[in-house]
């Protein structure tokens, strides 16, 4: 008697597409590279249109954190057009905010092909999850961690009565002030799309809640290592990156157990 208990299973983990050769998946990749590179210079056109828009949120932090007693906040540049580049560079990073929903679609739409049927369902997940957690990320830097920092490091300038009546004023130029607050919002953005990785790699079978249980020792020192790397040189600062980066692995857990690959 033939045994027919295998057919249903067989047709659920079938991919829907054949197998694609490998100069078809370069090409592949050229047309979602092509795409996201596309998204990010039309957003980075519209970066430009509301640039001072974007600057004034960028600095509304240091602003809020400025000690009155030094004068006004101010924010210098040294080179001539050194003021040109740091309007284009801010176009380039609002333009890939903008841009960035479409660019996580195209890497989620190369991978995709490769994926079983039961797995690709989780698409629109991934897309929106990944976004929301990257806007999340970069709202927690801009509203409470680079906040905290600047009101820190500025806390070393004016006049120390202990050296005598000597002011130090801070010159804060403008490149270094933008690279400084790219730096953090991406770092806080890219780490909170921890959950997203987590799910990715559970669904794709190749991690489970269990394995994530076991690491978390040594997670705690990794969280405290890449705070460290990624925040301005204060304690508190790697403290507000840790924690959060912490309780994000604790949410993995739970979308590892939830959305792994059952055996």
């Amino acid at each position: 008697m033939t045994d027919t208990t295998e057919a249903p299973e067989k047709k659920e983990t079938e991919h829907d597409e054949g197998a694609m050769t490998i100069w078809e998946h370069l090409d592949e990749l050229r047309s979602r590279l092509v795409k996201a590179l596309l998204a990010a210079v039309l957003g980075a056109g519209v970066g430009w249109y509301f640039r001072k828009s974007i600057l004034l949120f960028l600095a509304k932090p240091l602003i809020d954190a400025w000690d009155p007693s030094l004068g006004p906040p101010e924010i210098h540049f040294k080179a001539l057009g050194e003021g040109f580049v740091m309007y284009l560079k801010i176009a380039i990073l609002g333009g890939f905010v903008m841009a960035f929903p479409l660019i996580v679609y195209q890497i989620w739409a190369f991978v995709a092909p490769g994926l079983y049927k039961n797995e690709k369902k989780y698409s629109i997940l991934f897309v929106l999850s990944s976004c929301g957690l990257f806007v999340m990320g970069s709202y927690f830097s801009w509203r409470f961690a680079f906040p905290v920092a600047a009101k820190y490091l500025l806390s070393y300038a004016g006049k120390d009565p202990d050296l005598h009546g000597l002011v130090i004023t801070p010159t804060l130029m403008i490149t270094e002030y933008i690279a400084f607050v790219t730096k953090m919002l991406m770092a806080f953005g890219i780490i909170f799309e921890l959950p997203v990785v987590v799910l990715f790699l559970s669904v794709a079978g190749l991690i489970n809640h269990t394995h994530l249980i076991k690491f978390f020792r040594y997670f705690i020192v990794i969280a405290f290592v890449i705070a460290a790397i990624l925040t301005p040189p204060d304690p508190l600062s790697q403290i507000m990156m840790a924690l959060p980066l912490m309780l994000l692995y604790g949410v993995s857990i739970g979308v590892a157990w939830l959305f792994g690959r059952k055996k």
